[in-house]
């Protein structure tokens, strides 16, 4: 790596690097290209061009629609069969890619293990796949006797026309469990996100409020939008257990079916990951009238602030005071690492693209050790994850998102809470901010470049103009980067590392970072094609 450059001044102006970038392209995909890069300031309101389709050709790091049905929402949970409607490399793609974790009670089921598929053949594809699909139904019933299947579309079936939820509603019928389908083919979206949705809308739909069991607890909340990779729902979990908050369920980490099921009967939701889970809270405060905000349990400053902004709610007096008295006990622990570790990693520049919140969260990771994130981006959000949840009214309605089915919500007379809903008023009249989400721009330095769905060839420029000393991402840049010379941490699955969330998580993370961006082996790493022939292509149409 060639030396690296001093910004103890700030950020340089990136419109140079940006313009470099868009000369590589043709002029109409220049065009879409530049609405989807900004050069960020804090002070002003911006526009990012998000939620919209790859051009077709780019090298883009995005999953599809059906991985984040299956693999994001509905993998984690460890008592419902995931039936996947599809090639078996379909059901094998999001399978434990993420590294959920969960602990079933001794006796309890967990199907996580397991990759259920129909195995579509081609004579399932000429001549239909609804018979098989029944078959392994059946089959998965007998063998396994789960309370719960899940049916999820691929390509194919969407191509030839299978109607999975007419054979859910026959299986339904037939074998006396709760069996849905989920239409979340690849295509259907413009990215995983529309799969979010699509899950989001089947599990409100086809589980939250069958069950109103009794209360367990004096307080009780669900997490919305944790996934529990490397084990981070269990720091998490671990925190509320002993403040006295009983934590009923959550979307989707160390989760089940069943407690999806009486989630209804919450006292608060709180949402992690903005994008991919927001749809079940605003329904669920709809119908149930179970208010939610926004939290962040990723950096010990963040989960300090989200504790104390969850016993600020409930209000209890007892619960303020134990909040207090863990979080002065755990940052006591935090600190000592982080002053140990900050001297050593202070002044580093960090670059992150990753999918759903993360690549906002993990800066006040970095934050902490004094590491300065140059650049950042989703894979798959919408401009209010970048901009703030104010942009809703404004955003269009494009044609992808008509391929989501838009649930009509209304008040449930019985269920809902009114004692909840009066809540809300009273603290929102005292200033209390519910809701809300202002995104990830205003929280970023001026003249960082916030890039939506960013591509190889946008990587490349990245790297050489920033000279990053740590790249966060996911498997797919992983190896390309780090023969740049540059380490790269996943963030999608913690690279076998982890937990990160809450006071322990951050300690762990501060650790990885010592470690990584400590060692100098990556001073010697030199890209192979830096020294080999190469084809470098140049386009002469105005396409």
């Amino acid at each position: 790596m060639p030396n690296k450059k001093d910004y103890t001044n700030g950020l340089p102006d990136a419109s140079q690097l940006k313009e470099e970038i868009l000369a590589k392209y043709p002029r109409k995909v220049a065009k879409k290209r530049a609405k989807a890069m900004v050069i960020n300031d804090p002070n002003e309101s911006q526009e990012i061009g998000a939620n919209i389709r790859t051009v077709p050709g780019i090298i883009t790091q995005r999953g599809c629609t059906y991985a984040g049905c299956k693999g994001v929402v509905l993998g984690p949970t460890r008592d419902i069969i995931n039936l996947v409607h599809g090639p078996i490399g379909c059901s094998f793609y999001a399978w434990l890619t993420r590294r959920n974790q969960t602990r079933a009670l001794e006796g309890d089921p967990n199907f996580i293990t397991y990759a259920f598929s129909t195995d579509m053949q081609d004579e399932n594809i000429v001549f239909g796949g609804e018979a098989k699909l029944k078959d392994a139904i059946r089959e998965a019933f007998d063998t396994f006797h789960p309370s719960s299947i899940g049916i999820f579309s691929t390509c194919p079936v969407g191509l030839i026309g299978d109607d999975v939820h007419a054979v859910a509603r026959e299986m339904k019928e037939e074998l006396g469990i709760n069996i849905f389908g989920f239409s979340c083919e690849g295509y259907r979206g413009v990215s995983q996100s529309a799969g979010h949705h699509i899950a989001n809308n089947g599990i409100f739909k086809h589980v939250v409020g069958n069950d109103d069991r009794e209360r367990t607890g004096k307080y009780q909340v669900n997490l919305l939008g944790e996934y529990n990779i490397g084990g981070d729902a269990f720091e998490i979990e671990s925190l509320f257990e002993e403040i006295g908050v009983t934590l009923i369920s959550t979307y989707s980490g160390n989760s089940t079916v069943e407690s999806f099921a009486y989630s209804h009967t919450a006292d608060l939701n709180m949402v992690m990951c903005h994008r991919s889970i927001n749809y079940i809270a605003e329904m669920m405060e709809e119908k149930y009238g179970i208010p939610w905000f926004k939290v962040n349990f990723i950096g010990a400053e963040s989960t300090a602030k989200s504790l104390r902004k969850m016993a600020e709610y409930f209000g209890d007096p007892e619960m303020i005071a134990k909040v207090e008295e863990v979080i002065a006990r755990e940052m006591l622990k935090v600190k000592a690492v982080a002053e140990a570790v900050k001297p050593k990693v202070e002044g580093k520049l960090a670059m992150m693209f990753v999918g759903g919140s993360r690549a906002h969260h993990y800066q006040d990771l970095f934050t902490e050790l004094g590491v300065r994130v140059v650049s950042a981006g989703y894979e798959f959000a919408h401009r209010d994850d970048y901009e703030g949840r104010e942009v809703l009214p404004n955003i269009k309605i494009d044609a992808d998102t008509r391929n989501i089915e838009d649930l009509v919500v209304t008040k449930d007379e019985e269920k809902y809470r009114d004692d909840l809903a009066e809540k809300k008023a009273k603290l929102e009249a005292d200033g209390y901010e519910f809701k809300d989400y202002k995104g990830m721009m205003p929280d970023m330095q001026k003249n960082s470049l916030v890039i939506d769905d960013v591509n190889h060839w946008e990587t490349e420029k990245l790297i050489e103009f920033y000279k990053p000393d740590m790249f966060c991402a996911g498997i797919k840049e992983k190896y390309v980067v780090q023969k740049y010379g540059v380490p790269l941490k996943q963030l999608h699955s913690y690279d076998y590392g982890g937990p990160y969330a809450a006071f322990g998580g951050a300690i762990n993370f501060y650790k990885e970072m010592e470690r990584m961006l400590g060692t100098d082996i990556w001073k010697l790493v030199d890209t192979p094609w830096k020294h080999e022939p190469e084809i470098v292509g140049s386009v002469t149409v105005d396409a």
